[in-house]
């Protein structure tokens, strides 16, 4: 009974944080309009907010090669360059257009190893105000099943908000 009650507690924190974020990001890029400096901006103000980031960063639509990702603004260990759409979790998530939560890297079927320490990752499409994906926004955990629904839903809701 406790364990679960320690996890509510971990959750119910976990939610406040991103809500703090949410607003201090919302703060701080309030009237700018440039691309990258939104994304780097929102990827060092997560990843310096959780202790269960291990990378963080954006895939960027390649709009010179159609159904590629390139690496874009991150933290962290050296990232995957290039991925195709369909290959891998984040590839996957610009596919398929939804976010993808796993819990264990290793049993994603294709599975890219950027950083053999990672264990667990949540990718999260990033649409523009029409609608067009533009990214992807990948966070990695040297953690096994380190994210959940509430990683999911603010991640979801701040990117809709910063760039949708």
């Amino acid at each position: 009974m406790a364990e679960a009650f320690n996890d509510i507690t971990l959750s119910a924190d976990k939610a406040t944080r991103y809500a703090e974020v949410a607003d201090e990001i919302a703060a701080v890029l309030d009237g700018e309009p440039n691309l990258t400096a939104r994304m780097a901006t929102v990827t060092s103000m997560l990843a310096n907010s959780f202790d269960h980031y291990f990378w963080t960063g954006f895939y960027i639509v390649d709009p010179l090669k159609p159904r590629e990702l390139v690496v874009g603004p991150y933290q962290g260990t050296l990232g995957c360059l290039r991925i195709a759409y369909g290959r891998g979790v984040c590839g996957a998530a610009a596919a398929s257009g939804e976010t993808q939560l796993v819990p264990d890297v290793h049993a994603f079927p294709g599975h890219i190893a950027c950083d053999g320490r990672s264990q667990s990752e949540i990718v999260v499409p990033v649409h523009d105000a029409d609608g067009q994906l533009i990214a992807v926004f990948d966070v990695d955990s040297d953690k096994p099943a380190a994210f959940d629904d509430t990683d999911q839903r603010w991640l979801e809701t701040i990117l809709k908000a910063t760039f949708g």
